[in-house]
């Protein structure tokens, strides 16, 4: 077993709605060909769509309303109760809605904050949508994102800004890792802590989201287009399906299987 210099898992989040903010975690069960509990549990459907409770399958972000079209999100901050699938939304530290998930009622008082909040880009009313077991990311497959932070480092370098880890959405944040090695990665597998093995099959390609302020909502940077010309592709990231189960925290060991 080879270990990659003194890499280590630095932050976890999920990210129980989608395009809505992460919820940073201390630690976190990984079951096997699954995702991160509640990652991606629900989406906001952009006005009428094509999404089935009763025979769910993957679809593009483009039905969902999402940071890469409706900016406005990063300006809500929510947290979410797993026991009461409760979401609670706050806009400048004021509550401004509070919905049981599971319910019509609670719902509709979600879509409604959503719809007030969201100014442009809405083409009906928001629907929260969810189906048992299944995940909105995407991609097709149940998996985590990975994301190094010593390449977020090295980004803001070359652009000469600040830049968020939190603009990349990850799950898994490692530090230890030579800038931009993780791309490098896809077919090989991973340990994280003592037991958990994770198989690394895909980069990320980035979107538009990523050119958003996590905190502000602001679009003020070009990264796609900034990582295309300098780097000759988008890709920023990579996505990893859990093999052999067990658990994540932070400060686990992140260590490639030979």
């Amino acid at each position: 077993m080879a270990k990659v210099g003194p890499a280590r898992i630095e932050a976890l989040y999920r990210y129980p709605v989608k395009g809505l903010m992460p919820e940073p975690l201390e630690s976190v069960p990984l079951t096997p060909l699954a995702t991160l509990p509640f990652d991606r549990a629900y989406a906001i459907e952009n006005g009428p769509g094509p999404f089935d409770p009763a025979n769910p399958r993957y679809l593009s972000k483009i039905h969902f309303v999402m940071l890469m079209k409706n900016e406005e999100l990063a300006t809500l901050r929510t947290e979410f109760d797993d026991t009461t699938s409760t979401l609670v939304i706050a806009k400048a530290g004021v509550e401004i809605a509070r919905g049981d998930l599971r319910t019509e009622d609670g719902r509709r008082r979600i879509e409604d904050a959503i719809a007030r909040v969201v100014t442009s880009g809405l083409r009906g009313r928001p629907r929260i949508v969810s189906s048992p077991g299944h995940s909105f990311s995407d991609v097709a497959a149940k998996c985590v994102h990975i994301v190094n932070d010593e390449s977020v480092q090295a980004l803001g370098t070359m652009l000469g800004a600040k830049v968020d880890t939190r603009r990349f959405r990850p799950n898994l944040v490692v530090g230890g890792l030579k800038p931009w090695s993780e791309l490098d990665l896809v077919g090989k597998k991973i340990r994280v802590g003592g037991s958990t093995v994770l198989q690394v099959f895909k980069r990320t390609e980035r979107c538009a989201a990523t050119n958003v302020d996590p905190d502000t909502g602001v679009r003020d940077l070009k990264i796609p287009s900034f990582l295309s010309k300098t780097l000759g592709h988008c890709d920023f990231g990579v996505y990893a399906r859990v093999i052999d189960g067990g658990s994540a925290q932070l400060g686990d060991t992140f260590e490639i299987v030979d």
